[in-house]
């Protein structure tokens, strides 16, 4: 029932100066190499390439020019734990949405994989969060 993907975290915490294209062909990739290993022909590859485009998008609506000049990552330590957390759920839940739903080839169990897909990504944030908390080291602020 519960499926995490953490490779997913690779997709979030590019840098913000990927082209679009790089972006976009990073991801299907990605999804590639875990099709591959999974057995699972184009169905992360479907996921993570629709992911990679959408990142683009909801960077360029939410972060500033500066952010965008700056070089950031985007991390809880960059951008704030609120920011992440949307910016994090938003791409897993629509990556998970799609691969459960190609996984299922169709709508006839919608509800319980509209779930499935919920809760496994709301573990995968969860499991992404409890990373960036550990392994990322905290913006010096001055003042």
């Amino acid at each position: 029932m519960i499926n995490p993907y953490i490779y997913v975290a690779f997709i979030l915490s590019l840098p913000v100066t990927v082209k679009p294209w790089q972006m976009v062909i990073i991801s299907f990739i990605t999804g590639m190499l875990m099709d591959a290993f999974s057995s699972t022909p184009g169905l992360h590859m479907a996921a993570t390439t629709l992911m990679g485009y959408l990142r683009i998008h909801y960077i360029r609506a939410t972060t500033t020019k500066e952010d965008l000049e700056g070089r950031i990552i985007p991390s809880i330590s960059q951008k704030g734990i609120v920011w992440f957390t949307v910016y994090a759920f938003s791409l897993i839940f629509t990556h998970h949405l799609v691969l459960f739903f190609l996984e299922i080839y169709g709508f006839s169990e919608f509800f319980s994989t509209l779930i499935r897909a919920l809760v496994s990504a709301l573990i995968t944030l969860l499991l992404i969060i409890t990373g960036q908390l550990l392994f990322y080291r905290s913006k010096v602020r001055n003042g």
